[in-house]
C-alpha cells in the first residue's frame, strides 16, 4: 500500500470519527411538537474565582454578580443558572415550560419551576435559577428535566444524564 493511500484512508477514518463524535455531542432534543436546541448551564460557586486572565471566562461570573453590593447580596446570587433554547411547531396557543430538578441535600424530592409562555416566537429562551436560600439549604442541582407542555400534551423534553 502506498503512502498516499494510507494517508487518504487515515483522513477518511478521522473524518468519520469526527462526524460520529459531533453527532453524539448534539444537545438537540426533538419531540412531536417542537425541539429544544440548546441547554446552557452556569454554576456560580461560592468563594471560587477562576484563576485566569481570560476576559471571556471572567465575564460570565461578573455578569451574574453584577449589581450585588453587600456580601449578603453576593451570597444570595450563588447557585445554578439555566437557559433553554427551544422551538414549537405550532405557535398558536400558550405553552408551559416545566423545569424539574433534584438537589443534593433534598433526597429524592423533586422541585419544580414553571413558566407560562403566551407569546411564542420562532425561537424562544426560557431561563431558570436555583439560587439564594433554596441553593444554600438544599445544595447543588444534581439532575434536571425540562418539558414543554401544551395542556397535558408534552411537545418535547430533555433531561440531564443523571435524571431517572
Amino acid at each position: 500500500m502506498t503512502t498516499e493511500k494510507r494517508t487518504s484512508r487515515l483522513r477518511l477514518g478521522c473524518l468519520a470519527i469526527l462526524a460520529f463524535a459531533l453527532s453524539a455531542c448534539s444537545s438537540t432534543a426533538v419531540g412531536p411538537g417542537g425541539k429544544i436546541t440548546k441547554a446552557k448551564y452556569y454554576h456560580l460557586m461560592p468563594f471560587f474565582t477562576p484563576n485566569t486572565m481570560n476576559a471571556t471566562i471572567l465575564f460570565e461570573r461578573q455578569h451574574f454578580i453584577y449589581g450585588a453590593v453587600t456580601k449578603k447580596e453576593i451570597v444570595d446570587r450563588f447557585g445554578h443558572y439555566y437557559a433553554f433554547f427551544w422551538k414549537a411547531n405550532d405557535r398558536t396557543g400558550p405553552v408551559t415550560v416545566k423545569f424539574e430538578y433534584l438537589q443534593s441535600k433534598s433526597g429524592l424530592s423533586k422541585r419544580v419551576q414553571e413558566q407560562v409562555v403566551d407569546d411564542i416566537h420562532r425561537s424562544n429562551i426560557s431561563q431558570f435559577q436555583v439560587i439564594g436560600s433554596d441553593y444554600q439549604k438544599s445544595g447543588r442541582v444534581i439532575a434536571w428535566r425540562i418539558s414543554i407542555l401544551r395542556g397535558k400534551e408534552e411537545l418535547v423534553s430533555q433531561q440531564s444524564a443523571l435524571w431517572n
